[in-house]
């Protein structure tokens, strides 16, 4: 139960981040996707909906499949990063890091369902 606490509380706050320092999710957005700094609001407010849902018997697995798909959707910018250009600085080794995991924290959702 611990680990669901963590959880929920963890997209709960980067969830919020994203309202409070946009400034540090825009560079990391693709020039492809549109109205970027619309879409870092929706992703925050969905992970705050999802980190309160994984609390809630009732919502846990809607939360869970949910923070699944929104982990699916975020490779797109991981992967994007990989890209000379849109590395912004950071090194190449922490990029590729990122990519499993990603695939960890979709895991770690998975095994909870």
């Amino acid at each position: 139960m611990f680990q669901l606490y963590l959880m929920g509380g963890l997209y709960i706050l980067l969830g919020f981040a994203h309202f409070t320092h946009t400034g540090f999710y825009r560079p990391l957005m693709p020039q492809f996707l549109p109205a970027h700094v619309l879409l870092i609001y929706l992703s925050g407010f969905a992970e705050i909906i999802l980190g309160f849902g994984v609390f809630f018997p009732l919502t846990l697995n809607y939360a869970l499949w949910g923070i699944m798909l929104l982990l699916t959707l975020f490779l797109i910018i991981h992967i994007n990063m990989l890209f000379p250009g849109n590395r912004l600085g950071v090194s190449l080794w922490l990029l590729w890091l990122r990519i499993p995991l990603q695939f960890l924290l979709i895991y770690w959702a998975y095994i909870n369902l």
